[in-house]
């Protein structure tokens, strides 16, 4: 994994306690893992066109309607 060992990891993580604290660590935990399973969804999913949209159609405008 990018050459780091176990020191290395370690002290990383002393750094990111002494900068943010122990009481913020479970946030920034939290927002990284939620973060990494989206980039993780996002890879996986293949993206979709909306083509059925009526805005999509030429000629028309939804909001444009007349009585």
């Amino acid at each position: 994994m990018f050459g780091l060992g176990m020191p290395e990891l370690l002290v990383i993580l002393l750094i990111v306690l002494l900068v943010f604290g122990a009481n913020r660590l479970p946030e920034i935990g939290a927002g990284l893992g939620k973060a990494i399973r989206g980039f993780k969804k996002g890879v996986q999913e293949p993206t979709e066109i909306n083509t059925s949209s009526k805005a999509d159609k030429p000629g028309e405008n939804p909001g444009n309607k007349s009585v």
